[in-house]
C-alpha cells in the first residue's frame, strides 16, 4: 500500500497530540493537527480566522451540543449565504482531510478524521484515553491552572470534544467501536504506545 494514514481521537491530556508527533518521527511523515485548518483556508479562500473563531462560538453554543449537522461530503458553494457557516468550514477540513489520506501518509489528530475516512482501507484510526487524574495533572502542567479551576477547563473541554463528534458525526466519541485500536496511555506510557500502534500498523497492513 503506497501511504497508510493513523488518524488520532484523543482524552484532553491522554497525550495524543505527543504521541502523533513522536509516530510521525519515527516513520518520517508529516503530522497535522491545527494546520488541518490553514490548508482548508488555501482550498476555500476564506480566511483562516474564520475556521479558528468557529471552534471558539461552537463551544458556547447551546444549540451545538443538542443538534446534528452529520457530515456527508458536500461542500456549499460561494454564492450562498451559508458558504462560511460552521458547517462548510468544517466541510473544508474534511475536503483537507480526504485529500490528505489519498496522497500521502500521514499522522491526523482530532477533526473528526477517524469518521470521515471511515470507509478509506489505508486508514487506521486509534482513540488515546486516560484517568481523569492522569489527565488533570498534565494539563496543569501546561495550562497552569490549579484546583476546581483546572479540573473545570479538562472538563469543559472533554465535554466539547464529544459534543463536536456528536454533531458532526452523529456518534459517541468514547465508543470503542469507532476506532481499530483503543489504548490507555496511562498505563502503557507513550513510547509503549507508539510502539502498540507501530506494530499494529505492520500487522494490518502487512509491512
Amino acid at each position: 500500500m503506497d501511504n497508510i494514514v493513523i488518524t488520532i481521537a484523543r482524552q484532553y491530556g491522554s497525550g495524543g497530540n505527543e504521541i502523533g508527533e513522536m509516530l510521525a518521527d519515527e516513520l518520517g511523515i508529516h503530522f497535522y493537527n491545527r494546520e488541518i485548518m490553514r490548508l482548508a483556508s488555501d482550498d476555500s479562500g476564506i480566511n483562516e480566522e474564520l475556521f479558528l473563531e468557529a471552534d471558539e462560538k461552537l463551544k458556547g453554543s447551546t444549540l451545538f451540543k443538542i443538534s446534528k449537522s452529520v457530515y456527508n461530503g458536500e461542500l456549499i458553494p460561494p454564492d450562498s449565504n451559508d458558504f462560511v457557516s460552521t458547517r462548510n468550514l468544517f466541510n473544508y477540513q474534511a475536503k483537507v482531510i480526504k485529500k490528505l489520506a489519498e496522497t500521502e501518509s500521514c499522522v491526523i489528530v482530532g477533526r473528526c478524521a477517524d469518521f470521515i475516512l471511515k470507509d478509506y482501507p489505508n486508514v487506521m484510526s486509534v482513540f488515546l484515553h486516560a484517568s481523569p487524574a492522569f489527565c488533570i495533572r498534565r494539563s496543569g502542567k501546561r495550562m497552569g491552572l490549579t484546583g476546581h479551576d483546572l479540573e473545570k477547563y479538562v472538563h469543559k473541554t472533554e465535554k466539547y470534544r464529544g459534543d463536536y463528534y456528536k454533531h458532526y458525526t452523529g456518534h459517541d466519541w468514547r465508543d470503542a467501536g469507532n476506532y481499530d485500536l483503543c489504548l490507555d496511555s496511562e498505563k502503557l506510557g507513550f513510547e509503549k504506545c507508539k510502539n502498540m500502534i507501530l506494530a499494529y500498523r505492520k500487522t494490518r497492513f502487512d509491512l
